[in-house]
């Protein structure tokens, strides 16, 4: 039989233990939904899953899906929600903020992939493919469109004017043997970079002197088959000025410098526009046109030439070791010449 000392012993002994004990639990739950321990752990989860994918995509990929996915990350945190695994109707409200700023519908697609991709590196269920998220980004697309801004091409008129800009300098050396090797070989910014001192092969025909550099890997070369690149007689004179300059421990072929006209080991892919840029301002073009140099118009620009000189198609893909024929055709129907 209860009395009432055992009523007692069952509550709190005073209203103040009681009111203490409340408290306690309240904050204990607010501990639990604590936005920021949701962002550390989307934060640390998408550090191991870079981590894990390294080697096995590109590095431009893993940047892209590293940056992408951050923003992500704050944005649900932002709004209390969690980023892994997220929900469908979170991924509508993120594509909506999205096309509301000023990034294109291919940066949209892009962080879209990304989003899909952490999501099923880590056995997730990919909230990308839900009927709500692919409504939205058709509406997306009918908003913006599906066409992204053609890069402007520098040809061979245009890249003339840019060699003229250029002294003789390290920095003038390296950025004529540059502009001739981007020229020729139609490669892109991250191959570019990845040209190294010790595959440059000179060869003697005729007895006159060129050279072919050994491309290791490329986009559509994912097995590092390789692939020699042969460069014309001005681009290997240019190439060959440039190498005598550079040190002798030197291993990639195109490297940094710095305003002390310093050598760094490499250059970043980044770097590649900015280098075009300021030798297209110098060359005092027009800077409604600078504005549309990218990595790639050198590469654009190459094909058109080899177009309107008569080449066809296949050609112009093997030489510029495109995959998809729409490609290409895009890049040189759409990609306006420099005045």
């Amino acid at each position: 039989m209860l009395i009432n000392q055992d009523f007692a012993q069952c509550a709190p002994k005073s209203l103040a233990k009681r009111r203490l004990k409340l408290v306690c639990k309240v904050n204990q739950s607010r501990y639990e939904a604590n936005p920021l321990s949701d962002l550390n752990r989307a934060t640390k989860i998408l550090q191991k899953t870079i981590s894990k994918i390294e080697g096995a995509y590109a590095p431009s990929t893993i940047r892209a899906y590293r940056a992408d996915f951050n923003d992500f990350i704050h944005f649900c945190s932002d709004r209390n929600a969690s980023a892994l695994p997220a929900e469908p109707n979170l991924v509508v409200q993120y594509i909506c903020q999205l096309t509301g700023s000023s990034r294109s519908s291919a940066s949209i697609r892009r962080a879209l992939c990304g989003l899909s991709a952490i999501h099923r590196l880590n056995r997730f269920d990919d909230p990308t493919k839900d009927p709500d998220v692919t409504l939205e980004m058709r509406r997306m697309h009918r908003k913006l469109g599906r066409s992204s801004s053609q890069a402007c091409s520098i040809n061979a008129k245009t890249l003339d004017k840019l060699l003229l800009a250029t002294d003789d300098s390290i920095r003038g050396v390296r950025d004529r043997a540059l502009l001739l090797v981007a020229y020729d070989t139609l490669c892109r910014r991250s191959e570019l970079v990845s040209l190294q001192v010790k595959d440059v092969k000179i060869n003697i025909k005729n007895g006159i002197e060129t050279s072919s550099i050994l491309l290791r890997k490329s986009k559509t070369d994912q097995d590092s088959m390789g692939r020699w690149l042969y460069l014309s007689q001005r681009a290997y004179l240019a190439l060959i000025e440039w190498m005598k300059e550079l040190p002798k421990e030197q291993e990639m072929l195109f490297c940094g410098l710095n305003r002390a006209l310093d050598f760094s080991a490499n250059i970043g892919a980044g770097q590649i526009n900015r280098i075009y840029k300021r030798i297209a301002r110098k060359a005092r073009l027009d800077e409604s046109a600078i504005e549309g140099i990218s990595g790639h118009s050198m590469r654009v620009g190459a094909a058109q030439d080899l177009l309107n000189s008569g080449a066809s198609i296949p050609i112009i893909m093997q030489r510029g070791r495109w995959s998809k024929t729409d490609t290409v055709m895009r890049y040189v129907e759409n990609g306006n010449p420099i005045a």
